[in-house]
């Protein structure tokens, strides 16, 4: 995906940014904000904004002040400084012309986006990942430091292994910082993630943020990921559900096809150089493709010759009930089951003596239906305009683009 890195001004000096891109047409614009004390560029941030690009949406990753790349002295900062970052980005943003829609927060960053989305305009979507309801909760993770910064008004905490110094300001200001009015008056959308053995910030963290909260609201749980979504697939997931709840609610304008092409075009991209995993993008629909783990794969979507079968199987299913509304047909359902097999041609009927494709449908009709319509709707399904395609001989064209 195409990334622009630049630095806008924070509320304390220059903040290191990083801009995904969207191959195709930008439809919308997400700002993603970061766990405590983490950086930009941790693997779940990455994921999710690779998934959101892949579908038009643009995300916006930032360094909090004192973090990562961005200037600034985390000593100084606060929860109340974090949100202030946040409106800068959001403005950074507006002045590009991409004013975000969707705002996604993980961990003390899911807190800072419920505060800011009442600051902010255009606002339509809210993620929360692993949010905490009070961000004084953050607290926890240096409970043994708390006697030392409150008696010298600093302490160094060991924080993820790395070395932070946390003030007594900070203390105060996340101890002020209550959500329940901000999450009570959000007039967006609301998707509440969290993981049930999340041992940083507990469960509880998200019922509250729920209860809390006005529909249109959604709570999805994260099952045995842990708080920082560590392993890959539980990433993954979660930047899946994002993904197809965020069409829901933001307003993702269709793509105009290229001019030849009334249906648009189909892009695949790889979403793992060192896999098989596949984007498959066609407008505003999003699908993976991927290989079993068998075959080096990860198996998080159909095999390209699956998504063959689903081709053939939609389209029967389409054609055959297509033709029973129009004939007034009692057919209540209907269901195909697709195989596909490499066999020696002869063996499938053929002159080939070679091995072609064999793809076997068994159609499962319901309704009240007698002897003939079943009949008459099993020779329908070779009308379908797929089967007709796979039957007869083709021909593909490829070029460099």
């Amino acid at each position: 995906m195409p990334t622009s890195r630049f630095t806008f001004p924070g509320h304390n000096g220059q903040l290191s940014a990083r801009l995904d891109l969207p191959e195709g047409p930008h439809l919308a614009t997400a700002l993603f904000a970061h766990c405590f004390p983490c950086s930009k560029d941790i693997p779940a941030a990455r994921r999710i904004a690779g998934r959101l690009s892949a579908m038009g949406i643009a995300v916006l990753r930032f360094d909090f002040t004192g973090l990562g790349h961005s200037e600034g002295e985390f000593e100084n900062t606060n929860f109340t400084t974090n949100v202030q970052d946040l409106v800068a980005a959001s403005a950074e943003l507006a002045q590009r012309g991409m004013a975000p829609s969707l705002l996604i927060g993980h961990s003390l960053g899911g807190a800072a986006v419920l505060k800011a989305a009442s600051e902010l305009a255009n606002i339509q979507a809210v993620v929360t990942i692993g949010a905490p309801f009070d961000p004084e909760h953050v607290t926890h993770t240096f409970a043994h430091a708390l006697p030392q910064i409150m008696r010298d008004g600093v302490a160094e905490v060991s924080l993820g292994g790395r070395p932070f110094r946390i003030s007594n300001d900070f203390l105060e200001d996340v101890a002020k910082g209550k959500l329940t009015p901000a999450i009570a008056n959000l007039n967006a959308a609301l998707l509440v993630l969290h993981g049930p053995r999340d041992a940083t910030v507990s469960i509880d963290n998200a019922s509250e943020i729920f209860l809390a909260a006005k529909h249109p609201k959604s709570f999805i749980t994260l099952d045995s990921a842990d708080h920082l979504l560590t392993k890959s697939e539980d990433a993954e997931y979660a930047a899946d559900v994002i993904a197809t709840w965020a069409k829901r609610y933001i307003d993702l304008p269709r793509p105009a096809p290229p001019i030849g092409t009334p249906e648009g075009v189909l892009r695949v991209s790889e979403a793992d150089p060192k896999g098989f995993m596949q984007d498959v993008q066609s407008g505003p629909h999003h699908l993976l493709a991927d290989e079993p783990a068998a075959y080096g794969g990860t198996n998080k979507g159909l095999t390209p010759y699956g998504l063959l079968s689903a081709g053939l199987g939609a389209c029967t299913s389409m054609t055959i009930r297509m033709y029973a509304r129009r004939k007034a047909w009692p057919l209540t359902s209907v269901s195909v089951d697709v195989t596909h097999d490499k066999v020696h041609g002869q063996d499938a009927g053929s002159e080939s003596k070679t091995k072609i494709d064999s793809f076997t449908r068994a159609i499962t009709l319901k309704g009240d239906l007698d002897e003939t319509q079943r009949q008459r709707l099993l020779e329908i399904a070779d009308r379908c305009p797929v089967h007709q395609t796979l039957e007869r001989s083709n021909h593909i064209t490829t070029k460099l683009a």
